[in-house]
């Protein structure tokens, strides 16, 4: 079984700007069904397309089963069946022998930087970068399947 264990974190937009940073890549992602206890997930990129179902949290914690699939049939399923959607630039930053994801939100979220790592365990210790600020793991607010709902430009109103 799948075990998705990630922390979030903000981004200093000045930092992030002034960094020196590998390309990143285009994400068109929807959800099929956003429950508390499940997501249906379909993201594409220029590459590949992914259908992904998480189960609900536990602690930073929870069941994950990731699948590659064509493209096209990835665009077709965001078409007809997603019911909520969100675009973002991601980029994987090396540090200290991990990987941080960088999630540069774009349309509605745009403004907004989330930066996530993935552990082994949940004790996992590791360094930050110095462009890391607010840890937000445990904020509903910032999961992507919220933000394609109540985006973040939406949250001053």
């Amino acid at each position: 079984m799948g075990v998705e264990i990630e922390r979030k974190f903000l981004v200093d937009k000045e930092q992030w700007r002034q960094l020196t940073k590998p390309e990143g890549k285009h994400y068109r992602q929807g959800y099929i069904l956003s429950e508390a206890t499940k997501t249906i997930r379909v993201r594409i990129t220029d590459e590949h397309g992914y259908i992904t179902i998480k189960g609900a949290t536990q602690g930073i914690s929870r069941k994950e089963y990731e699948y590659i699939i064509p493209v096209n049939e990835g665009a077709e399923l965001l078409d007809n069946f997603a019911v909520s959607e969100l675009e973002k630039i991601r980029y994987r930053i090396d540090f200290d022998g991990k990987v941080w994801e960088v999630d540069e939100f774009l349309g509605d979220n745009e403004g907004l930087l989330v930066a996530e790592i993935e552990l082994e365990n949940e004790t996992e210790t590791f360094k930050l970068p110095e462009w890391v600020t607010t840890e937000v793991t445990g904020d509903q607010k910032y999961y992507n399947s919220n933000l394609s709902v109540k985006p973040f430009n939406s949250w001053n109103s």
